[in-house]
């Protein structure tokens, strides 16, 4: 289970918000979705061997491990979109050899466009690791969940992805509401809000709300 989705545990609490935010306009969040997928497979892919044993801003993950949960959760996309167990994916992709992650990564992202190309899987209830939500929150939570992961990726093998910031304030308009400031710890597995300032760049003031230092 990602720590977006732990966060979000009941239709009548922070999942409305999350998918009022992702459904209220014209948008549609499988763009951001689609984008967060292509940003993360390249990032992938330009990993060096010499880098996998390096740390990412993620404590739980070096490079390695990092790479190998991004794969499990671009399978996990497919699984949670054709209404199946999310579980049925585990959280690492272990049978995958070193530096066969973007090899990997390709038929994966390509599963996510075909399964979620029908527009009606939006309003669809679908089963996450933490409950059901309707598509367009699972969309959202995915986008959230690939953006840091890239960050966390690109942070700690050097790489600087150019970065949509229109896309990345669409995001925090989610997890500023999923996600409280308040009470980090236990049950909001995250490190307390890293001060940024407001002029900061996106991306820098999304990872500063998960808890990293950009």
């Amino acid at each position: 289970m990602n720590k977006t989705e732990q966060l979000i545990e009941t239709p009548s609490d922070s999942t409305g918000a999350v998918a009022g935010s992702s459904s209220s306009s014209s948008f549609d969040p499988r763009t951001d979705l689609a984008a967060a997928v292509e940003l993360a497979g390249r990032t992938l892919a330009a990993v060096r061997p010499e880098q996998y044993d390096a740390p990412t801003p993620c404590e739980e993950f070096d490079v390695r491990r990092l790479s190998s949960h991004l794969v499990a959760v671009v399978r996990r996309i497919s699984v949670i979109g054709r209404g199946e167990d999310p579980f049925s994916v585990p959280s690492f992709a272990d049978e995958v050899a070193d530096g066969a992650w973007a090899q990997a990564w390709v038929p994966g992202a390509r599963e996510v466009a075909e399964v979620w190309a029908d527009p009606g899987i939006l309003g669809r209830q679908l089963r996450l690791p933490m409950g059901v939500l309707p598509g367009a929150a699972a969309a959202a939570v995915y986008t959230h969940e690939l953006t840091v992961h890239t960050w966390d990726l690109a942070r700690a093998t050097g790489q600087a992805p150019d970065w949509d910031s229109a896309l990345i304030e669409r995001v925090m308009g989610v997890v500023r509401r999923a996600l409280p400031a308040e009470t980090r710890g236990g049950r909001i597995p995250f490190a307390e809000v890293v001060a940024v300032d407001s002029g900061a760049p996106a991306i820098d003031r999304l990872v500063a709300w998960a808890g990293r230092r950009p």
